[in-house]
């Protein structure tokens, strides 16, 4: 298959060379296999359409034909960066009590999923099988495996990093486990499990640049975020005076910094370890600027889902360096993020 890297200014009249740019590109997609630089190459024009999201209700059995979202117009607005209600990462008490969601679910027969294939490590395409693999992938099947006996049990919708919340307003997937940020804002739209990983904002470049940090050596350089990420809406808040540049998701960033079209990255720590693993001729530089946790989302309504996702956490978490989560890290995430000594303790809310 032959495939074309559009470059940055391509059709808008400002050009980068193609020919430049994926010479470029080659030379620095060293390490990540075949099927990794594949789907790195084509994610500057067709990320959202790996494995699209489907527009179909999760309990249609028959997903419809596979095309990208309608519209990225469709995803809210940035949030503030400070979050205004108290305690965003308490949730629901754990329970195993069945309810409307998950009777839909079983009578489904499949969980379906809202993921990312493209964040090393944490949801992406395995260069080996081809196959789904990552810490948030092994999260999906211990859900399917509690509800419905079967860890594969599940239909995998690669959804853009602004289109997560859209996707479960719509009933198009019955969880989003990508790297999600669980705050105020997004609790306004939907519910959240409680935090089954902490991370933080931080700046990733080229090693040698002039960059260190979010800061003022920010000024003058164009800086990557994805859309509807608190990144973005970090960068939007306090942009240094750099030149901001949004597209639909992460890994989108990552092939633009290596084509030379923007000079560096803010994104989790947690994906960006990642990214500096698949290639060595970036760094995270500064430190973590916020606090922020992962949370399991699914719509407000699913009240009886979020309890048994969070049961299913409670069971994830226990066992110390033996439970599923401390596997899952070791398997995945020791790698590229050493050090974590173990989950976020969950916090609970009544009501």
């Amino acid at each position: 298959m032959r495939i074309r890297v559009k470059s940055h200014g391509e059709g808008h009249g400002e050009g980068h060379g193609g020919g430049t740019g994926l010479r470029r590109l080659a030379g620095r997609l060293r390490g990540w296999g075949g099927v990794s630089a594949m789907a790195a190459a084509c994610a500057v024009t067709a990320a959202a359409v790996l494995l699209p999201l489907a527009h179909a209700a999760p309990d249609s059995g028959h997903p419809a034909p596979v095309r990208e979202p309608a519209s990225m117009a469709a995803a809210p607005a940035p949030w503030s960066l400070t979050d205004t209600c108290q305690d965003p990462e308490a949730s629901l008490r754990p329970s195993g009590v069945d309810g409307p969601a998950i009777d839909r679910i079983r009578k489904a027969g499949r969980l379906v999923a809202g993921v990312d294939q493209n964040s090393f490590k944490w949801g992406y395409r395995n260069p080996v099988d081809g196959r789904l693999d990552g810490f948030d992938i092994a999260l999906v099947k211990a859900i399917a495996k509690d509800i419905l006996g079967d860890e594969n049990a599940v239909i995998y919708r690669a959804i853009p990093t602004s289109q997560r919340v859209p996707a479960l307003q719509d009933g198009r997937v019955d969880v989003v486990v990508r790297t999600m940020t669980i705050n105020c804002k997004r609790l306004e739209d939907v519910a959240f499990s409680t935090a089954y990983f902490e991370a933080g904002q931080q700046v990733l470049a080229p090693k040698g640049s002039p960059i260190t940090g979010y800061d003022a050596s920010l000024n003058g350089h164009r800086i990557c975020t994805a859309a509807g990420s608190t990144a973005e809406a970090a960068l939007k808040a306090q942009p240094y005076g750099s030149v901001p540049v949004s597209v639909p998701n992460q890994l989108d960033c990552l092939v633009r910094l290596q084509l030379g079209e923007v000079d560096g990255i803010i994104t989790d720590n947690a994906l960006a370890a990642g990214q500096a693993a698949q290639d060595p001729s970036v760094r995270l530089v500064g430190s973590p600027f916020t606090k922020e946790f992962y949370g399991v989302a699914m719509n407000k309504d699913a009240s009886d889902l979020v309890r048994r996702v969070n049961k299913v956490l409670e069971n994830y978490r226990a066992g110390g360096d033996n439970s599923p989560w401390m596997q899952a890290y070791v398997t995945h995430l020791k790698p590229v993020l050493p050090g974590v000594a173990g989950p976020p303790a969950p916090k609970y809310r009544d009501g």
